[in-house]
């Protein structure tokens, strides 16, 4: 790819969270970074004159293509990183190869079993927890849900040493219960451990309300370092509160597909082994509009699987498919291992399902046109709407005043869901005065759009196919009037706005409403009409009512041209002056004839 079409690509990511992959032209990664907003951060390796350092611009210039990763959190883009480095040692990374990785927490088995840190999963029967953050954020949040559950955190060894020394220091701080004395007992001691399992797979709320109502006790008796203590110990335990999805402990070898179906269809499949995602995979592909989603997976997965050997153990779907058994044992023969096929529901796996889908979103989102989003946008519209074909040209209108001077109107011109601001009109209306009405206002300026269009005033061609008026079911009458006088037949739809000044639905004249809300590219667009329409509007009520403002009473003066005006206010320095000027004192600046004609013009108003 040319460094164009980098850019190009890299503009299309969304700016969201994740990993990109450098490839050279062998396609093998040569860099791995993370993004907070992966837009931003890829676009800027090929945008011109950027700075890059030396290394940086080697690497760049290796660059042929790139892929992405997409993921919740800034933290998991840290961990997904570390991880992928490590698989594919880049040649331009010099971080994170020394085989350091994030710390896991692990659950030993004995009687009365411990906390310990890890920095990787081993096949022991174990279990595991993570990964977090850094070794000492962990093990400080470790501590405080052990003291939270008021659990040992010494090192003694249970049953062992039940019984043989008196309790430590931390049972008479409070701190632990104790079960060096024998009691608490051990089916107590393995619920609490179980109580600090369930926290650390998410559940801290209710350790941290605790912590934070004995930091506020502290504080109100004065007793600032534990309340100190206590605030330190919160922040740790918030560590804990990063889950991740990007390294999964009940993934061992798994697939996880992701399914989007929109203008163009995407799946993404997310490979995890031994836990960790190692690679994504996708592919935009053409569907039949009345295809089911269940039927396009299934045929999806037969092309996909039915020719290799080597599968993952297990296959997540997004939705049931028929036949699901026979397609898990006709995998199950062709790799020579169980292969099962499952449909989560809910935890963990159905978090990571949702990431899938996530990914193919947003890979389909990347690859389909604006035209094409474009279109979509308009058959959604045309659908909503019940009209018979979708719309080439809509015309929006709206009223604009203060207090009723300087009435002004817009028209402004929508090509399908773009603006052709060539063909905006603007109107000044010239039948109210003096007080604001719109619905005559509005009915004034269609009356006079549609005339110049029967008179051949090619500015006002052709009609539109849609009329989108600014206001609700009355406004949508006014123009329905106006229409039928003319004998026009178009459709006519009032936009109706929210207490937030928001478009929130379309009205007919009829008084059906059309909630547009459900649709987010069809709320977007008929909001940005009736702002355009609005922004129109208002800036020809200003440049209006400026000119209105700065209309001087020397204006309209027979025989007082520009110059004249001009000489008048250097010799009198004000309009007032003028004002209680004599004709002889005038007749010195300008001819006699215009110095009278000023007098008697300001000194009759």
């Amino acid at each position: 790819m040319t460094r164009g079409e980098l850019l190009e690509k890299a503009n299309s990511l969304p700016l969201a969270p994740g990993v990109y992959l450098m490839k050279n032209e062998s396609h093998e990664v040569i860099y791995v970074g993370k993004a907070k907003r992966l837009k931003n951060r890829v676009s800027q390796y090929f945008q011109a004159g950027h700075g890059h350092d030396l290394k940086t611009q080697m690497m760049v210039s290796s660059v042929y293509d790139f892929d992405t990763i997409i993921v919740r959190t800034e933290f998991e883009a840290l961990v997904l990183e570390n991880s992928l480095i490590k698989q594919h040692m880049p040649r331009y990374n010099i971080l994170l190869k020394d085989g350091k990785g994030y710390p896991f927490v692990r659950l030993n088995r004995q009687r009365y079993p411990k906390f310990s840190l890890c920095h990787k999963r081993e096949n022991d029967g174990a279990r595991y927890f993570g990964p977090f953050g850094g070794r000492y954020e962990t093990r400080s949040a470790i501590d405080a849900l052990l003291t939270a559950l008021k659990l040992p955190a010494c090192n003694r060894q249970f049953p062992r040493d039940i019984g043989r020394e008196r309790p430590c220091l931390n049972h008479h701080m409070g701190r632990c219960d104790g079960f060096c004395r024998g009691v608490p007992d051990e089916a107590e001691y393995r619920r609490r451990i179980e109580q600090v399992v369930l926290l650390l797979t998410g559940k801290l709320g209710e350790v941290t309300a605790d912590l934070e109502a004995e930091m506020a006790q502290a504080a109100e008796e004065l007793h600032f370092e534990r309340a100190a203590e206590l605030r330190d110990r919160i922040r740790a335990i918030e560590i804990l509160s990063k889950r991740q999805q990007v390294i999964a402990a009940h993934c061992a070898d798994t697939d996880l597909w992701g399914l989007y179906r929109g203008g163009r269809c995407c799946y993404a499949i997310l490979h995890y082994e031994q836990g960790q995602l190692i690679y994504r995979e996708t592919r935009v592909f053409a569907a039949p509009a009345n295809e089911e989603e269940a039927e396009m997976l299934a045929a999806l997965l037969l092309q996909y699987y039915g020719e290799r050997t080597a599968l993952p153990r297990e296959i997540l779907l997004p939705c049931e498919i028929e036949d699901l058994d026979s397609l898990a044992q006709l995998l199950t023969e062709a790799s020579g291992h169980k292969v099962r096929l499952a449909v989560p529901q809910r935890g963990e796996k159905a978090e990571l399902m949702a990431m899938a889908a996530q990914n193919a979103r947003e890979e389909a989102e990347r690859q389909t046109t604006r035209e094409e989003r474009e279109d979509r946008t308009l058959v959604l519209l045309t659908r909503m709407l019940g009209l018979p074909e979708a719309p080439r040209r809509m015309e929006a209108y709206d009223i604009s005043n203060t207090g009723g001077s300087d009435i002004v109107a817009s028209m402004t011109v929508f090509h399908g869901s773009r603006p052709a601001k060539s063909q905006y009109r603007r109107f000044k209306i010239k039948a109210v005065e003096n007080h604001p009405d719109d619905y005559r206002s509005m009915e004034e300026v269609l009356t006079r759009r549609f005339q110049r269009y029967a008179d051949g005033d090619e500015k006002f061609a052709p009609l539109p196919d849609v009329l989108l008026i600014d206001g609700g079911e009355t406004h949508a009458q006014v123009a329905l009037r106006v229409t039928e006088r003319f004998g026009l037949a178009i459709p006519i739809f009032g936009m109706v706005k929210d207490n937030r000044h928001r478009t929130r639905a379309l009205m007919t004249p009829e008084g059906r409403e059309i909630g547009i809300r459900q649709n987010q590219a069809v709320f977007a667009l008929i909001g940005q009409i009736q702002e355009e329409t609005h922004r129109f509007a208002i800036t020809y009520h200003h440049e209006s009512h400026s000119r209105s403002v700065r209309k001087s009473a020397l204006d309209d003066i027979p025989g007082l041209g520009p110059v004249r005006r001009q000489a008048l206010l250097k010799a009198f320095k004000s309009v007032k002056a003028i004002r209680e000027a004599e004709v002889e004192e005038l007749a010195q600046v300008v001819p006699r004839g215009v110095a009278e004609e000023v007098y008697a013009r300001l000194r009759a108003n």
